[in-house]
């Protein structure tokens, strides 16, 4: 034999040996990641701070409801970005009895308003009128909501809840280094707004410690006279004369007459999941619930995650849900939506029937479905569970960063924009892109359209997930990509907060993808099929903060790292 033959029978006899070796040694799985454990309760949210308040909270003997109102008004100390009093938002929850609910304590448009508030002589939108200064706030809707909840579900006295945070807000928070950034890029416009001397008008930096004696003096008699002192006492008379100053509209009429709703949620099955989300006048549970029945018929995980494949068929259903969800969605107390119609399976699966899986449908090709009978990226969103089982999935906004910019500096608080959530003019796109219609027209009394959508999941008839987050439009997408990469894709609650996330939204026409998340070959695939990619820098979509209930009960916190949200348990 020559040399030649014995050294590739030695290789071959090697490969063999590697290749058995191989088949009895895998190579050892990489560990998933997995967020913060805990074996009673949890609390995740935009600010250590308001999470660690939450947990405090709970272990004092207090539940879920209590935990909501202590972790709302934290954020309203800590993250004024969005956190709030000056508000409104939507939180659904889950009785450990598997009680199911959901309360609507959106802003409403003022007494004075009208659908044609916001345009010139000409019928045009007269820039900035609607996002900026004091005509842009609506009724705030934060203190009837979460005094309702906890006075309803609630276990301890308001009082005992609301000092702790108090006393935060006494103490003072640090700035973080993000907070800084966002604080400096809203300086300048603060002061136009509110004067040189305002409070948030002057120099923070990272490392300061904000002492807000206003907003600690505002919750004190909060808490010492309940939800009437926003409404009907000192706290509401202020804010009116405020604002009356500045040539705002909202009277104390208004203050006495907003009441927070209580709502049945939306609820639909993806496959062996229960999705419990907010009706409207949040968009999002008919919305994800669309998107998610749409794709249900597609074998999601043999395509891939995040595969061209995936992204296509997500893509295609969210441009169809979008289209639908700008025609029909409103305030139910003044149009009629038919929701229902619009999840119906027959329905959602005709919407699919012009995808081409070889070419993009245009969304120009694509108007709102025929059925038979706009928002922020500033939101922030929180999830509960108490020791007994309670969960709550609570979504809270400003709409804008820093709402309207009215800071009210006696009260210690901005004021929302929530009046840009309308349609100023219908077909003319709000500041998020989102384009509306008559359902959205702005009418006294009214709630404006929104994207929040605070969901639970139960699998197997059990509590499984809490999840939400901010984004505006992209809200709806964020949450339904964070469910289907727990559930499709096997991750832990961390892996699918974490992982990169699209967006499409109807119009405009083009799919977004997060910074430094779509590669050459998968933009290549979709741009092929005619795509139109949103190439240029893109903002983060969403920043999820959920809960997973794990098989032995413990709970997994998914604190996303692209804001600076944490998980608190015990």
């Amino acid at each position: 034999m020559n040399k030649s033959k014995i050294t590739r029978s030695a290789a071959c006899l090697l490969g063999l040996q590697l290749l058995i070796f191989s088949c009895q040694s895998p190579e050892p799985q990489q560990e998933s990641k997995r967020g913060l454990i805990a074996e009673n309760a949890m609390v995740v949210s935009a600010r250590e701070e308001a999470s660690k308040i939450g947990v405090e909270i709970m272990q004092k003997g207090g539940n879920a409801f209590d935990a909501m109102m202590a972790t709302e008004m934290a954020l309203a100390v800590t993250f004024p970005f969005a956190g709030n009093l000056g508000g409104g938002g939507f939180a659904v929850f889950r009785m450990a009895n598997g009680e199911t609910g959901s309360i609507d304590y959106r802003e409403k448009a003022p007494g004075a308003a009208h659908r044609d508030m916001y345009l010139d002589e000409n019928g045009n939108v007269i820039p900035e009128l609607s996002t900026k200064g004091a005509l842009a706030s609506g009724v705030p809707g934060t203190i009837a909501g979460i005094f309702e909840a906890q006075a309803k579900y609630g276990k301890l006295d308001p009082k005992e809840v609301l000092q702790p945070v108090i006393d935060l807000a006494r103490n003072g928070f640090v700035v973080s280094p993000q907070q800084a950034d966002r604080l400096a890029g809203i300086r300048d416009v603060v002061r136009e707004v509110n004067g040189e001397e305002t409070f948030y008008g002057k120099e923070w930096n990272a490392g300061d410690t904000i002492k807000n004696l206003a907003l600690a003096e505002t919750l004190e008699r909060i808490a010492k006279n309940g939800r009437d002192e926003f409404y009907k006492g000192e706290t509401g008379h202020r804010l009116v004369a405020h604002l009356r100053d500045m040539g705002g509209i909202i009277t104390e009429e208004d203050l006495e007459a907003y009441e927070a709703v209580w709502r049945e949620p939306v609820i639909f099955n993806y496959k062996e999941l229960r999705v419990i989300s907010m009706a409207p006048p949040s968009s999002g549970g008919v919305t994800i619930g669309q998107i998610l029945k749409m794709v249900e018929p597609f074998d999601l995980k043999s395509m891939g995650h995040n595969s061209a494949e995936y992204v296509q068929v997500l893509t295609e259903a969210m441009r169809r849900a979008y289209a639908d969800r700008n025609y029909y969605l409103g305030d139910p107390d003044f149009v009629d939506i038919p929701v229902n119609e619009l999840l119906d399976r027959e329905y959602l699966k005709s919407r699919m029937e012009s995808f081409n899986p070889d070419l993009a449908t245009r969304s120009s090709d694509i108007a709102e479905g025929s059925v038979l009978f706009a928002e922020s990226m500033e939101t922030t969103h929180y999830s509960i569970m108490d020791s007994d089982g309670n969960a709550l999935a609570v979504t809270t906004t400003l709409n804008g960063a820093y709402g309207s910019k009215v800071y009210l500096d006696e009260l210690g608080f901005f004021m929302n924009n929530e009046m840009d959530d309308f349609s100023s003019k219908a077909g003319v796109p709000n500041m998020f892109g989102l384009i509306g219609a008559e359902a959205n027209s702005i009418a006294p009394g009214k709630r404006m359209l929104s994207s929040m959508t605070p969901t639970l999941v139960e699998r197997d008839g059990k509590l499984w997930m809490i999840v939400g987050t901010p984004g505006g439009s992209t809200i709806i997408t964020a949450v339904a990509q964070t469910i289907l990469n727990a559930y499709e894709f096997d991750m832990t609650m961390q892996e699918a907060v974490e992982a990169p996330r699209f967006h499409h939204q109807w119009l405009p026409d083009q799919v977004l993808f997060e910074e430094n998340t779509l590669d050459s070959t998968l933009l290549q695939i979709l741009t092929a099929k005619k795509y139109l990619i949103n190439e240029g820098r893109t903002p983060i979509i969403g920043s999820v903060d959920a809960i997973m209930v794990l098989p032995d009960g413990k709970l997994e916190g998914g604190a996303d790292p692209r804001r600076e949200n944490k998980a608190a348990g015990y």
